[in-house]
């Protein structure tokens, strides 16, 4: 996968397929790989390019442990979509990368054809906030959880009570969760640009053609957040799926590549 340097750092993504580009971008922690099981199949598929990448704090893209802002890695995104040359584009993004979907939408449409908001919000609540601060806390502490401790944690925060019950998939998760890489100095920063403000009002001024699709059962940004989104955006369209957590698009990603493929070939394409 090519490393370039975009926007100050060294940025590493993935180039697949032929056809309308599509940029996907990630959540708190995440990495490009998350897209390749099922969404990046599915959007090829139905005859799209698609551009993932490695947000600036997840390696081989720049850690930058210094620290950075929500903006950095609008910026980055910017910077990617002009080196290649094809803007503009189609933009998803889930969790801290619909943030960043969002706000390129603000303040680059000419980039930007339309715009996916997976599991988003527009403003950081009480319980979010307390969230948030809590987890920072831990990290700063030093304090390393056991590993198969950490992966109960983060499956009862980010899957559906469907998938916990179901007791062979609930297993793979384990699995998965329990081989995780520890946390670098990148994720740090990614969870302060976690502390969003409240850009409701801001939303307003959007005016690329937005879908907002939110997870019925996420413990992490619940479906009424991501309501407020979408009513703050002008035409946006709201969609509610059920049975998933925060990890929706891999808990069920026939329903989430349906909703995304519909939507960038529907009326608002263009």
């Amino acid at each position: 996968m090519p490393v370039v340097p975009v926007n100050g750092i060294r940025l590493n993504y993935e180039d697949t397929g032929e056809g309308e580009p599509v940029v996907m971008i990630q959540g708190t922690g995440g990495g490009r790989t998350a897209w390749q099981l099922h969404q990046v199949p599915a959007l090829t598929a139905a005859g799209f390019r698609v551009i993932t990448f490695d947000n600036r704090g997840i390696p081989p893209t720049s850690e930058c442990p210094e620290g950075f802002t929500l903006q950095d890695m609008v910026g980055d995104v910017a910077g990617l979509v002009e080196r290649l040359g094809i803007g503009p584009v189609r933009v998803v993004g889930t969790s801290m990368g619909a943030f960043v979907a969002q706000e390129l939408s603000l303040a680059r449409p000419d980039l930007v054809r339309q715009t996916v908001l997976m599991a988003t919000r527009g403003r950081t609540d009480a319980l979010r906030a307390a969230l948030t601060r809590a987890e920072t806390e831990l990290h700063d502490s030093g304090v390393v959880l056991p590993a198969r401790y950490s992966a109960v944690l983060r499956a009862l925060k980010f899957l559906s009570p469907r998938t916990l019950d179901d007791e062979r998939e609930l297993a793979d998760w384990l699995d998965l969760f329990e081989l995780a890489p520890p946390a670098g100095p990148g994720l740090r920063a990614q969870m302060e640009v976690s502390r969003l403000e409240n850009r409701l009002a801001a939303y307003r001024g959007i005016r690329v053609p937005c879908q907002v699709i939110a997870f019925a059962d996420d413990l992490v940004t619940p479906p009424h957040l991501g309501r407020e989104v979408a009513d703050a955006i002008p035409g946006a369209v709201f969609e509610v799926i059920e049975g998933c957590g925060h990890y929706g698009y891999l808990e069920d990603p026939a329903a989430v590549n349906k909703a995304m493929v519909q939507f960038f070939t529907g009326p608002t394409a263009c």
